[in-house]
Protein backbone atom coordinates (compact mmCIF):
# COMPACT_ATOMS: atom_id res chain seq x y z
CA UNK A 1 0.00 0.00 0.00
CA UNK A 2 1.23 3.45 -0.92
CA UNK A 3 1.64 5.95 1.68
CA UNK A 4 -0.93 8.14 0.31
CA UNK A 5 -4.10 5.79 0.62
CA UNK A 6 -6.26 6.95 3.51
CA UNK A 7 -8.54 3.95 5.15
CA UNK A 8 -10.95 4.43 7.84
CA UNK A 9 -8.42 4.01 10.81
CA UNK A 10 -6.60 7.18 9.02
CA UNK A 11 -9.64 9.22 9.89
CA UNK A 12 -10.47 9.16 13.61
CA UNK A 13 -13.92 9.88 15.28
CA UNK A 14 -13.29 12.94 16.13
CA UNK A 15 -11.73 14.03 12.73
CA UNK A 16 -15.85 13.06 12.40
CA UNK A 17 -17.42 14.63 14.64
CA UNK A 18 -16.02 18.11 13.45
CA UNK A 19 -16.30 17.41 9.99
CA UNK A 20 -19.95 16.84 10.66
CA UNK A 21 -20.27 20.13 13.27
CA UNK A 22 -18.66 22.26 10.07
CA UNK A 23 -21.33 20.54 7.47
CA UNK A 24 -24.27 21.04 9.70
CA UNK A 25 -23.16 24.74 10.43
CA UNK A 26 -22.74 25.15 6.82
CA UNK A 27 -26.17 23.89 6.13
CA UNK A 28 -27.77 26.10 9.12
CA UNK A 29 -25.95 29.51 7.39
CA UNK A 30 -27.48 29.02 4.19
CA UNK A 31 -30.81 28.39 5.77
CA UNK A 32 -30.31 31.46 7.83
CA UNK A 33 -29.74 33.80 4.86
CA UNK A 34 -32.22 32.45 2.56
CA UNK A 35 -35.04 32.97 5.46
CA UNK A 36 -33.53 36.61 5.34
CA UNK A 37 -33.49 37.28 1.79
CA UNK A 38 -37.37 35.59 1.75
CA UNK A 39 -38.16 37.95 5.05
CA UNK A 40 -36.83 41.17 2.82
CA UNK A 41 -38.70 40.56 0.09
CA UNK A 42 -41.78 39.53 2.49
CA UNK A 43 -41.65 42.47 4.12
CA UNK A 44 -44.41 45.27 2.78
CA UNK A 45 -43.18 48.12 4.81
CA UNK A 46 -39.89 48.77 3.33
CA UNK A 47 -39.20 50.28 0.23
CA UNK A 48 -37.85 48.98 -3.01
CA UNK A 49 -34.69 51.08 -2.02
CA UNK A 50 -34.46 49.64 1.65
CA UNK A 51 -34.81 46.06 -0.03
CA UNK A 52 -32.33 46.48 -2.66
CA UNK A 53 -30.20 48.17 0.03
CA UNK A 54 -30.44 45.10 2.39
CA UNK A 55 -29.82 42.65 -0.33
CA UNK A 56 -26.50 44.19 -1.60
CA UNK A 57 -25.59 44.45 2.13
CA UNK A 58 -26.24 40.71 2.11
CA UNK A 59 -24.65 39.79 -0.79
CA UNK A 60 -21.35 41.64 -0.76
CA UNK A 61 -20.72 41.24 3.06
CA UNK A 62 -23.29 38.07 3.70
CA UNK A 63 -22.33 37.35 7.58
CA UNK A 64 -22.40 40.64 8.68
CA UNK A 65 -25.15 42.25 6.53
CA UNK A 66 -27.24 38.85 8.31
CA UNK A 67 -26.30 39.10 11.56
CA UNK A 68 -27.06 43.11 11.26
CA UNK A 69 -30.21 42.15 9.71
CA UNK A 70 -31.27 39.75 12.44
CA UNK A 71 -30.35 41.95 15.37
CA UNK A 72 -31.91 44.69 13.71
CA UNK A 73 -35.34 43.31 12.48
CA UNK A 74 -35.42 39.90 13.95
CA UNK A 75 -37.97 40.57 15.99
CA UNK A 76 -40.50 41.25 13.29
CA UNK A 77 -39.28 38.38 11.20
CA UNK A 78 -41.31 36.01 13.55
CA UNK A 79 -44.04 38.19 13.28
CA UNK A 80 -44.32 38.38 9.26
CA UNK A 81 -43.74 34.99 9.13
CA UNK A 82 -46.50 33.86 12.06
CA UNK A 83 -49.15 36.74 9.99
CA UNK A 84 -48.45 34.99 6.90
CA UNK A 85 -49.10 31.50 8.18
CA UNK A 86 -52.12 33.27 9.45
CA UNK A 87 -53.40 34.68 6.22
CA UNK A 88 -52.64 31.67 4.69
CA UNK A 89 -54.83 29.34 6.93
CA UNK A 90 -57.70 32.29 6.94
CA UNK A 91 -57.43 31.91 3.00
CA UNK A 92 -57.90 27.82 3.36
CA UNK A 93 -60.67 27.98 5.99
CA UNK A 94 -62.80 30.18 3.63
CA UNK A 95 -61.85 28.26 0.36
CA UNK A 96 -63.14 25.08 1.82
CA UNK A 97 -66.11 26.68 3.82
CA UNK A 98 -67.17 27.70 -0.03
CA UNK A 99 -66.01 24.29 -0.98
CA UNK A 100 -68.37 22.89 1.40
CA UNK A 101 -71.56 25.19 0.85
CA UNK A 102 -70.94 24.56 -3.00
CA UNK A 103 -71.48 20.59 -2.10
CA UNK A 104 -73.70 20.94 0.50
CA UNK A 105 -77.11 20.97 -1.96
CA UNK A 106 -75.90 17.57 -3.33
CA UNK A 107 -75.06 15.28 -0.67
CA UNK A 108 -77.39 13.06 0.65
CA UNK A 109 -78.15 12.41 4.17
CA UNK A 110 -76.77 9.09 3.73
CA UNK A 111 -73.40 10.54 3.15
CA UNK A 112 -73.62 13.10 6.01
CA UNK A 113 -74.32 9.64 8.20
CA UNK A 114 -71.29 8.01 6.52
CA UNK A 115 -69.53 11.58 7.48
CA UNK A 116 -70.78 11.47 11.23
CA UNK A 117 -70.06 8.08 12.09
CA UNK A 118 -66.49 8.34 10.29
CA UNK A 119 -66.01 11.42 13.10
CA UNK A 120 -67.64 9.14 15.86
CA UNK A 121 -64.88 6.18 14.92
CA UNK A 122 -62.20 8.48 15.11
CA UNK A 123 -63.65 9.25 18.91
CA UNK A 124 -63.92 13.15 17.73
CA UNK A 125 -67.69 13.25 18.87
CA UNK A 126 -69.24 11.72 21.50
CA UNK A 127 -72.47 8.62 21.72
CA UNK A 128 -74.79 11.74 22.63
CA UNK A 129 -73.21 14.17 20.31
CA UNK A 130 -73.78 11.61 17.19
CA UNK A 131 -77.38 10.52 18.18
CA UNK A 132 -78.54 14.13 18.47
CA UNK A 133 -76.38 15.15 15.29
CA UNK A 134 -78.19 11.79 13.86
CA UNK A 135 -81.34 13.21 14.87
CA UNK A 136 -80.92 16.82 12.80
CA UNK A 137 -79.64 15.14 9.64
CA UNK A 138 -82.96 12.36 9.64
CA UNK A 139 -85.37 15.28 10.00
CA UNK A 140 -84.00 17.64 7.39
CA UNK A 141 -82.71 20.54 10.24
CA UNK A 142 -79.68 19.78 9.84
CA UNK A 143 -78.49 21.59 6.32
Amino acid sequence: MSGDTYLAYDYPLLSAFWTMLVFFLWIMWFVLLFRVVVDVLRDDHLSGWAKAGWLVFCVLLPFLGVFVYVIARGKDMGRRETSQAREQQKAFDSYIRETAKGSGGSSSSVDELARLSEIRARGDITDEEFAKAKQMVLSGSGR
